[in-house]
């Protein structure tokens, strides 16, 4: 099987095919995450996308690939592509771009008869004011219409706030490295957020986790995320969040594969904020089994490798076995640096501290959080009870205002050493 830009949750995917002894080959998009390496070790051989579809996929069948998945955002579209080259099964690309293209995919809820965000397109300014102004009113959301995570993604109270906004995205590229040609413009969605993950195999969807995002908003920034919790399958909401998220993946026409859906439950009932196509980020498998008995990854390895088995699990394919809290850390200052194992000492002494994800090395200069790219890590916590969890929270919380981060002192660095703490010496004559 081919995985295509095997990052975040992506290059566990290897081992857990290993597992039904499937090999694995590599595919990197044009525009990968380059700050992300891949283990060579997982794969027996990788292929580099040039841009031509039918060579790539010529590349493939050398090898006797016979399954195409993504791995991250980046490679939704090229899966599409090169599934429909090799002839293997996948998603089509009847709908490919509205799994990538937010405002499409608004479009597709629309037509589908489902509930989604008003919104409005434009390269122009004046016009997404007058349109928030006119139909919307404020709060408005704007974001890029393909990028990631939280990247610029920003709520405006103000058409000076708009401007600001407007200007940043269209100054900016999606992601990948691709400049923003227009802004997306959407009503403000009150409510509770929540992900619904899933697998699916030929249109039958199975949910493997349902969470609750926690964001805040933060100094000098905008939402960054604080917490995620899980929700029970027998939760009425879940029941709600489920249904809806099914009948997403119908409407976008994702029939095979692993899906990260996010909704907002409003006083209107579930409204999708956004579908991807992949399995949802950032994510340590071991720890969601610990969980939910199950995990993503493991289902996903499942369906390719064994799809009648797939088949006969039931729709809601996890239980609530323990109580969790996804911490995500939030640097609350300038001039900080990552902390280093020693630093962490006190969270992996909180009794309900199960792992940590860092996502950049320990000594690394780090600004203070302003978006989920300035936001160095994650915590697990997971307990039986949930009151374990929260107090440990909390103490983490006031581990990180404290001294998690440390400081760097006011210091004058030669152009070697800043390339040095940057992680890039080679490039040093290059700052």
């Amino acid at each position: 099987m081919a995985i295509v830009d095997a990052y975040s949750t992506g290059r566990f995917l290897p081992a857990a095919l290993r597992r039904h002894g499937i090999d694995c080959v590599h595919v990197l998009s044009q525009s990968p995450d380059l700050n992300i390496k891949v283990n060579s070790d997982d794969y027996v051989g990788e292929v580099r996308h040039d841009g031509d579809v039918e060579a790539t996929a010529s590349s493939l069948r050398t090898y006797g690939v016979g399954h195409v998945i993504a791995g991250y955002e980046s490679g939704v579209e090229l899966v599409d592509q090169l599934s429909a080259e090799l002839g293997t099964r996948g998603n089509g690309l009847n709908k490919s771009s509205a799994r990538r293209n937010k405002y499409e995919m608004v479009l597709a809820m629309r037509d589908a008869g489902l509930a989604h965000a008003a919104s409005f397109v434009s390269s122009n300014v004046d016009d997404t004011i007058a349109w928030a102004e006119s139909s919307a009113g404020y709060p408005v959301v704007l974001k890029p219409v393909s990028g990631y995570a939280t990247n610029n993604v920003m709520a405006c109270s103000s058409s000076e706030q708009i401007r600001a906004a407007h200007e940043k995205i269209m100054t900016s590229t999606d992601g990948r490295g691709i400049p923003n040609a227009v802004v997306l413009a959407q009503e403000f969605l009150a409510g509770d957020e929540h992900y619904v993950n899933t697998v699916s195999h030929d249109g039958r969807h199975h949910t493997v986790e349902i969470w609750r995002y926690c964001k805040r908003r933060v100094p000098g920034g905008d939402f960054v995320y604080d917490y995620d919790e899980p929700l029970a399958p027998d939760d009425p909401n879940a029941k709600k969040l489920e249904s809806f998220a099914h009948q997403v993946l119908d409407a976008l026409e994702i029939r095979h594969g692993a899906a990260h859906t996010e909704v907002m439950l409003t006083a209107r009932g579930p409204v999708l904020v956004e579908c991807n196509a992949r399995a949802g980020g950032g994510q340590l498998p071991e720890i969601i089994t610990r969980c939910f008995g199950t995990n993503q990854v493991e289902l996903l390895a499942l369906s390719a490798a064994r799809p009648d088995e797939f088949n006969h699990l039931h729709t809601a394919a996890y239980q609530l076995l323990q109580h969790s809290r996804s911490v995500t850390l939030i640097n609350p200052r300038d001039q900080s640096v990552v902390p280093s194992h020693e630093a962490m000492a006190p969270v992996r002494a909180l009794p309900t501290y199960a792992d940590s994800v860092m996502t950049l090395p320990a000594g690394r200069l780090l600004p203070r959080s302003v978006d989920v790219a300035t936001q160095p890590g994650l915590v697990y916590l997971i307990s039986d009870d949930p009151a374990e969890v929260r107090a440990d929270y909390q103490t983490l919380r006031r581990i990180e205002q404290d001294h998690l981060f440390g400081s760097v002192p006011p210091r004058v660095l030669s152009v070697n050493a800043i390339a040095e703490v940057c992680g890039q010496p080679e490039q040093a004559g290059d700052v």
